[in-house]
């Protein structure tokens, strides 16, 4: 069962600010998903195959072939945060 303290440490960890109706409205419904899953738990899946995708879907890569790089100011011609030659990205902190 997820907690209003549940919903507010998740707004916390995604950064966000969530009112006070809104913790009650997401624990709500998330409260109802968890009940869709126990409505599942209860169904007889013994004789049922694993699946792990509902589609014949297979990665597909490249070949890891090694190619010329781009030029430098070719990367950072299209960009106005830049310094020294790389990206200027904000601090993390």
């Amino acid at each position: 069962m997820i907690t209003k303290e549940d919903v507010e440490h998740i707004g916390w960890l995604a950064r966000i600010d969530i009112s006070e109706q809104e913790t009650v409205e997401h624990m709500e419904k998330l409260n109802s998903v968890l009940g869709y899953f126990g409505q599942l738990d209860e169904l007889p899946t013994e004789d049922v195959a694993p699946t792990y995708h509902v589609a014949e879907i297979h990665n597909v890569f490249r070949d890891d072939v090694e190619e010329e790089c781009l030029p430098q100011e070719v990367v950072l011609e299209n960009t106005e945060h830049k310094q020294d030659g790389a990206f200027r990205v904000p601090k993390i902190g």
